[in-house]
């Protein structure tokens, strides 16, 4: 039986370890008079034993919600409504942990409970490199026709790209980009970075504003879309921005399935405009069965499996144990959240 994909598991996998975080800036202390008052964790909406350890193994103290409770430690995507009413009956605390890198199940929530001296961090950066290895699995899979190649039962032609020497287009900037530029660097591709702001990321050959996403699409052979979800990224691929692209060029996406408007990417497999893609998210998700990205030609579809919950798990449990540190210590936390931007 899998775990859903909604609720962060209690597991760590017989290769617990075998990763580490990703942080696209440096962690620095938080402002002292923005530093939550230490105090009691609380796990909602129940605890796992695994995090549990991580807490008390940083020096933490674990008990049930009560009005001594200072950090909530949050461990699932589903009814959020749930943890704003915890927030509301419990104003004395100032650190909420998200078990997610992305926020966006929490969006309404970060509104309206935006309130001085209450910390919000999430996952982000925790869980990059696995998400990005699959990224770049996807990708290779594509360029070397793997989803022709396992639908084929006689010999065929032989076909395939390479990604050496490539133009690669990035679509954020954080720990998963951060790690995507390091994978990337052996194939000797020139790579492209579009985030909020044109400020340089390193490792990167060029960085460039949101604004001038059209642009660089019409250059790239290989799109990854690692950005964060918010109300002003949802369909940032587009028709338009599908038809843009080169025909040769190939689509991944590894970040959420909003980003990118589902009818237009069918519509530009179906008819060649772009080469291929790969989702490891989609919208809807899961995808229903006999939806037609399922059918469309060149697609590669996973579920949301780039992060499975063996790897989720204990790279959450370290964050856990950095941010208790930070959050009984100096302050410096990783995964702080921007309430306003949204991620």
């Amino acid at each position: 039986m899998s775990t859903s994909r909604y609720d962060q598991p209690d597991v760590a996998g017989p290769n617990a370890g075998q990763h580490r975080a990703v942080l696209s800036v440096d962690v620095v202390p938080v402002s002292t008079e923005l530093r939550p008052t230490p105090g009691p964790i609380a796990f909602l909406p129940k605890p796992g034993a695994l995090f549990v350890d991580a807490v008390t193994a940083a020096g933490g103290e674990v008990s049930d919600l009560s009005e001594h409770t200072r950090g909530i430690v949050w461990l699932t995507s589903r009814s959020p409504s749930d943890l704003g009413a915890a927030l509301d009956a419990n104003p004395q605390v100032q650190w909420v942990q998200l078990p997610w890198a992305g926020i966006d199940a929490f969006a309404d929530v970060l509104k309206s409970h935006n309130r001085p001296h209450l910390l919000w961090t999430s996952a982000k950066g925790a869980y990059a490199q696995p998400v990005a290895e699959h990224a770049l699995m996807l990708a290779l899979a594509l360029l070397r026709r793997i989803p022709e190649r396992v639908r084929a039962t006689s010999w065929g032609e032989s076909t395939g790209d390479s990604l050496y020497g490539r133009h690669v287009v990035i679509i954020g900037a954080g720990g998963i980009a951060v790690e995507l530029l390091r994978l990337l660097a052996p194939f000797d591709v020139a790579t492209t970075i579009v985030r909020r702001s044109a400020d340089p990321l390193p490792g990167a050959d060029r960085t460039v504003a949101s604004d001038d996403l059209d642009e660089v699409l019409a250059e790239a052979d290989v799109v990854f879309v690692a950005a964060a979800m918010t109300s002003g990224t949802r369909h940032l691929i587009g028709q338009r921005q599908l038809t843009l692209m080169k025909k040769t060029a190939y689509l991944v996406n590894i970040a959420r399935g909003g980003l990118i408007d589902t009818d237009a990417l069918v519509d530009a497999l179906e008819s060649g405009e772009i080469a291929g893609a790969g989702v490891d998210v989609t919208d809807p998700e899961p995808l229903p069965d006999g939806h037609p990205l399922w059918s469309a030609p060149n697609v590669i579809i996973t579920p949301h499996s780039a992060d499975t919950p063996e790897m989720t798990a204990p790279l959450l449990a370290a964050r856990l144990k950095q941010n208790v540190a930070a959050f009984l210590g100096d302050g410096r936390f990783a995964g702080v959240v921007d309430p306003e931007a949204g991620y």
